[in-house]
């Protein structure tokens, strides 16, 4: 028999919610509105006279190579955090999930890295990638690797991605331990008394059963890629060399506020938000298929 709870007073439920109502709007909400209202109008270099100019924001943007670039760079550098800081967190987890020795320290020192903010991650990389001053250059080097990542774009781009999928694997982790966890030992043991060995009873039995937090990591991944990488680029690369990190939240923030054109840089921010939108409906519709619950 379930216990329902009975407020005295009808104002009371609408109380306690009201201060994370009160955040949502204030944080989210209304600067998305000034965003899009921002994105049809035009001010003058001195900020003095603002113009009604309907779409002609989107219109310049859309025309601009560079910003198609960003948005492929973009999807690229997803794909690749997403992928990779997924994959070794499952990696991780497995071997959590084990009795090991040790075991809780083991997960608790896999846990602290999401606590670090993306711009000391961004710090903490440049001391180890650095060309002539990082512990990792220095063995790349010995190694007969030409690492400067400070010129070659492909290297930057590379440093970007290790960077934010380090940040990104202990938040994973978390997860799925916790899914590995859930999972009834009954059914493993049924798949082993059945002779399956330890790589297809994963691959048969708890891979599927991990979907729902697969595909729910996956959406956080993706959007954690678009839009919490920028204290990383902006403290590793600055969107350089040559423009070969600079992605699309980036470009917002060069645009915007280091190039002075609000904007084009609101139309950027809108259409960077309906990218996402986008892209997560596409996931709930074609991805959650293959999800079993």
């Amino acid at each position: 028999m379930q216990k329902n709870a009975i407020f005295q007073s009808k104002l009371l439920p609408f109380v306690l919610v009201a201060p994370q109502l009160a955040i949502v709007l204030i944080f989210f909400y209304w600067p998305a509105i000034q965003a899009v209202v921002q994105s049809f109008l035009l001010q003058d270099a001195f900020g003095l006279s603002t113009s009604f100019v309907w779409f002609e924001n989107y219109a310049d943007l859309l025309s601009q190579p560079d910003y198609f670039q960003a948005i492929l760079r973009t999807f690229g550098f997803s794909f690749a955090i997403a992928l990779s800081s997924l994959s070794v967190a499952l990696l991780l987890a497995v071997m959590a999930d084990k009795p090991l020795r040790g075991v809780t320290l083991y997960r608790t020192l896999l846990i602290w890295p999401y606590a670090v903010a993306p711009p000391v991650v961004g710090v903490l990389w440049i001391f180890m990638l650095h060309p002539s001053l990082g512990v990792i250059s220095r063995y790349l080097r010995a190694v007969g690797i030409d690492w400067n990542p400070l010129l070659d774009g492909d290297q930057a781009a590379l440093q970007i991605i290790l960077a934010a999928a380090w940040k990104q694997i202990s938040y994973n982790f978390l997860f799925f331990l916790a899914g590995l966890q859930s999972i009834p030992r009954s059914v493993l043991e049924a798949a082993a008394i059945d002779g399956a060995r330890p790589m297809r009873r994963f691959w048969t039995v708890t891979f599927p059963l991990l979907s729902p937090t697969i595909f729910f990591l996956l959406v956080i991944n993706i959007v954690y890629a678009f839009f919490e990488t920028f204290g990383i680029i902006d403290t590793m690369t600055r969107g350089g060399p040559g423009k070969s990190t600079e992605t699309l939240v980036y470009k917002v923030y060069t645009d915007g506020l280091l190039g002075g054109n609000l904007g084009s840089s609101a139309a950027q921010s809108v259409v960077l938000m309906v990218i996402v939108i986008v892209l997560t409906a596409i996931q709930f519709r074609f991805v959650e298929r293959k999800v079993t619950y």
